[in-house]
Order: C-alpha cells, then sequence, then structure tokens
C-alpha cells in the first residue's frame, strides 16, 4: 500500500485502471470455435464460457490449475441473535474444512481442485454495523490486499467462497444500500432463520442502512461500514485475478454481495467473473439479474463454502476440454457445412 494518501487510494486507482480482455486470444478461439466438429452453436454456453475463458486468460482456454479459495470472517452484527447458530460455529467450520470433513472438500476432490481457507481474524468480529462501521478504512484495505495473495501460489482458475456466521445479514444489507428497495427484498433465512429470528434480521438490515446513509454513495465505503473482513478479502481476490488474467467464478449470495461492490465503482469490473450458481436465498437472483450476469447452475443450494463455484468449475473445464480437444471438420474428415 501507498505511505501517502488514505488507504483506499490505491484500489481506487485499480478499479479505474482495469485491463480490458485479450482480443487476438478472444478471435483465435471464435476461429477455432467455428471450425469444431459440430453445428455452429450446438454446445450452447459450453462455446461461451471457453471463449470468455480465451479472452481474461489470454492464451488458448485450459484450466490447469483450479482453486478454490475461501475466506472466512467473524462479524459483530451477530450478537442480535439474527441466526440459529453462534459464531463460534466459523472457526469450528473453518476446522471441518481443513480437515476435509465439509461438502466443499468432496466437491474439490470430484473435480480436482485446489483448496485454500482464509482465516480472517475470527477470535475479532468486525463492528455492529447498526451502530458503527464494520471496518476502519486502514482495516478494510489491508483486508483487500490480503485477499489478493489468494493467487499468490498461481492458478488459471480462481472460485470463491465464505465462511462466516450472519454473513446473509451483511450480503443483504451491502444490496440494500447499492440497489435500494425494502430490507424485505434481499433478507431471506440464511443458515435457517424464521419467525422472529428473521424479523430481527430484517429489522438490523434496516437499521444498518439507516445508520450509514450519508456514506452510502462510494462503494468502497459501503464495503467498511457493511461490509465484513471476507467481504474486503473476496473482493481484493477478485481485482487481483484481474490484474493476473485469471478468470473467476462467483459462489452465492455474500460473495455476489462482494462483487457487487466492485462493479458499483467499475461497471466493467466482473467482465472476467461467472457466477457460478443462483442460491436458493431469496435475493440472490435479484443480485444476479442487477449484476446483468446469467448463473451456470440452479441446483437449490444455498450452503456458501465455494460450493456452487466449485461444481461450476467442472462446467468450465469441461467447456476449455471440448474447445482444446474436439477435432476440427477438417482434421476428422468430416464435411463441414459451412463449406457449401
Amino acid at each position: 500500500m501507498s505511505v501517502t494518501g488514505l488507504p483506499f487510494d490505491d484500489f481506487r486507482v485499480l478499479l479505474r485502471d482495469l485491463p480490458g480482455p485479450d482480443s487476438q486470444a478472444l478471435v483465435a478461439a471464435r476461429d477455432r470455435d467455428r471450425q469444431l466438429t459440430k453445428p455452429p452453436g450446438s454446445l450452447g454456453r459450453l462455446e461461451e464460457i471457453a471463449i470468455w475463458l480465451a479472452a481474461w486468460s489470454g492464451r488458448v482456454p485450459a484450466v490447469n490449475r483450479p482453486l478454490v479459495a475461501i475466506f472466512a470472517g467473524n462479524h459483530g452484527v451477530a450478537r442480535h441473535g439474527i441466526t440459529p447458530f453462534p459464531s463460534s460455529v466459523t472457526q469450528q467450520m473453518v476446522e471441518n474444512f481443513a480437515a476435509g470433513g465439509a461438502a466443499i472438500n468432496q466437491i474439490c476432490v470430484a473435480h480436482d481442485l485446489g483448496l485454500k481457507i482464509f482465516d480472517l481474524a475470527l477470535d475479532y468480529p468486525t463492528g455492529d454495523i447498526t451502530v458503527e462501521p464494520a471496518l476502519s478504512e486502514r482495516d478494510c484495505a489491508a483486508t483487500m490486499a490480503f485477499g489478493m495473495e489468494a493467487i499468490a501460489g498461481g492458478t488459471d482458475l480462481l472460485c470463491l467462497g465464505e465462511m462466516g456466521i450472519g454473513n446473509t445479514t451483511i450480503a443483504a444489507a451491502i444490496n440494500l444500500a447499492l440497489y435500494g428497495g425494502a430490507a424485505e427484498d434481499w433478507v431471506g433465512p440464511g443458515t435457517g432463520s424464521q419467525g422472529e429470528m428473521l424479523e430481527r434480521k430484517i429489522a438490523v438490515v434496516k437499521q444498518a442502512v439507516e445508520f450509514h446513509r450519508d456514506h452510502l454513495s462510494d462503494p468502497l465505503e459501503v464495503m467498511r461500514r457493511l461490509g465484513g473482513r471476507e467481504i474486503a478479502a473476496m473482493a481484493g481476490a477478485i481485482l487481483a485475478a484481474r490484474m493476473e488474467r485469471i478468470p473467476v467464478l462467483i459462489d452465492g449470495y455474500v460473495a455476489t454481495a462482494a462483487a457487487a461492490l466492485l462493479k458499483a465503482a467499475n461497471p466493467s469490473a466482473l467482465d472476467h467473473c461467472l457466477i457460478g450458481h443462483v442460491s436458493a436465498e431469496p435475493g440472490h437472483l435479484k443480485a444476479i439479474d442487477k449484476l446483468g450476469k446469467t448463473p451456470l447452475l440452479a441446483l437449490g443450494m444455498r450452503l456458501g463454502e465455494g460450493t456452487g463455484a466449485a461444481l461450476a468449475a467442472g462446467i468450465v473445464k469441461a467447456a476449455a476440454a471440448c474447445h482444446t480437444g474436439m477435432a476440427t471438420f477438417e482434421q476428422a474428415g468430416v464435411t463441414n457445412a459451412g463449406t457449401h
């Protein structure tokens, strides 16, 4: 980070000067797609995914080192009784990930994906967003910078996930701040909030956005005031991936909220990203629509942990394999309709 200026200044510069797609790789992928042994467009979104991979990686579509990165954080707002689980479950689940006992571990094994877990100061929950900012600008910027390190070991497809008791409340508050409407539009059950607990969750989101209402025109301020450490880290990871030409798969409701903050700062910030799945959390499809995206999967899941993004990675791997491994009409000796 720079020695002078405010902590967010470096991120504002990054967001302003984002690299675009590689036009040569894009054209080459489109040309090859037209020559493969299939009717044009017959692989549907698989064709689009392969071309997207080429454009944002700057090379022939390939997924050889996919990585699932899970960021775990705790939230001061959980003290309001908005979720059936205590904050201690975040740490317990991180230990479960490390031991290989969670759903995400099994999906990573099934699709041959790498997995990294990032424990973001779980013993120090963020500020209670109903009465104070979640993070200082300095802490938020430092957490974004930490998130950027997720790609340090090298990867060619980054799948983003999270773990954090109370973070669907955080995601709802971010969406309400960015898009307006009513709190009820964005608040869902999360890990199982129902009845009075769900009513408390709605009230907390309203109270938080009202408390910070004079500071919500700047997406980075929304992040530090209403977000959490996993939100900031995921945003940092998405930015770093863009700078290093790494395509990204975004997971569920919480990861989508982190991504939305970047798009609010620069409309092109998520062009290198796809949404892995639409979760069963009621606000997620609405949030995806706001981003102008179409999810790859709709399986009724709402677990987090990067599970939807990891499942979608299997589709992306298949798209790359079809593009690079299929024969062309010429190679296979098959007559191409386009030659007549």
